[in-house]
């Protein structure tokens, strides 16, 4: 697929009258790099320098609707059948059990996420993943964009991934992702108890014909189903899931009550603040200091 991406690009430049420098010149990028993509001996093109390249060519979107199938050879084979069927669903029922989607998540915490993968080979690899990821994601802001409704296990606010920083904005992500009338976000809390779906997460497609898939995952594999009995399980299975999880609107507070409650270590909150300065107070002379009472002197020993 990178293969056929170069020689769409080439015969593109070439027809728009075209050489390496000025196409460069017109992408905003070096001419090496136009001639890394054609020969296919540089790193994979990111979403963003495709869409500025299809425009300078006159490509009419060939190369954006290319680009996918590009970034999809750097993934695990395991995971490639789930990624093409997911581009093309009309629904997306997701449950995490440990993370959040990736179709939702910020580009830190994907990285941070995509880095523990151990399959990973080299910081090259990685920042393929992490601009294929993204580039996904465009598809949820397209006007045939899919409905996605995602239950979150509780462990996903819980467990901070990343820096606090990072989990602030992902939770900012998910509350701003949950305004949009075709995404629901659930929380799965702890007090739920145990569900058909422990030990791993769950998705189920849509696809436009009415058909269905669905996909489990873990850290280490993946398998898609697409056996009709078998699907229709697991859909039952989600659907047991979204009954058990908190409506979305308390869901939106938890998911903000986390953000609010993710502190930078340094940087105490101010309940711990207040704490802090209590016992500091009391343990400075030996005294408490108590609303409208004056402070009393300690009693000295007699002689």
């Amino acid at each position: 697929m990178a293969a056929l991406f170069a020689t769409r690009l080439r015969r593109l430049r070439l027809n728009a009258g075209l050489t390496q420098t000025q196409l460069g010149r017109r992408a905003h990028t070096h001419p090496t790099r136009i001639n890394q993509l054609e020969r296919t001996t540089g790193a994979k093109p990111t979403l963003e320098l495709t869409r500025v390249l299809d425009e300078a060519v006159g490509g009419d979107e060939l190369l954006i609707e290319l680009w996918p199938h590009v970034y999809r050879e750097t993934f695990p084979d395991w995971a490639q059948a789930f990624i093409e069927r997911s581009e093309r669903a009309v629904t997306i029922r997701q449950f995490m059990a440990a993370v959040v989607p990736g179709l939702l998540q910020t580009e830190d915490y994907a990285r941070d996420l995509l880095r523990l993968d151990r399959s990973l080979e080299s910081t090259e690899q990685l920042e393929e993943r992490v601009a294929a990821r993204l580039g996904r994601q465009a598809r949820l802001e397209r006007p045939d964009g899919p409905e996605l409704w995602a239950v979150l296990d509780e462990a996903v606010l819980a467990r901070p991934l990343s820096e606090p920083a990072v989990m602030r904005a992902q939770f900012a992500r998910l509350l701003a992702a949950s305004a949009d009338p075709r995404i629901t976000l659930q929380v799965l809390p702890f007090r739920s108890g145990r569900h058909d779906t422990m030990g791993g997460s769950l998705t189920v497609l849509t696809m436009p014909d009415g058909s269905e898939a669905a996909y489990t995952e873990g850290a280490d594999y993946g398998q898609l189903i697409e056996d009709p009995r078998e699907v229709s399980s697991y859909s039952v299975a989600y659907d047991r899931l979204r009954a058990l999880a908190l409506p979305p609107n308390m869901s939106q507070d938890m998911i903000r009550s986390a953000m609010e409650d993710t502190h930078d270590e340094r940087v105490p909150s101010r309940p711990e603040r207040r704490r802090l300065a209590q016992v500091q107070l009391q343990q400075s002379g030996g005294w408490r200091l108590r609303p409208g009472r004056r402070r009393l002197p300690r009693p000295r020993p007699r002689p």
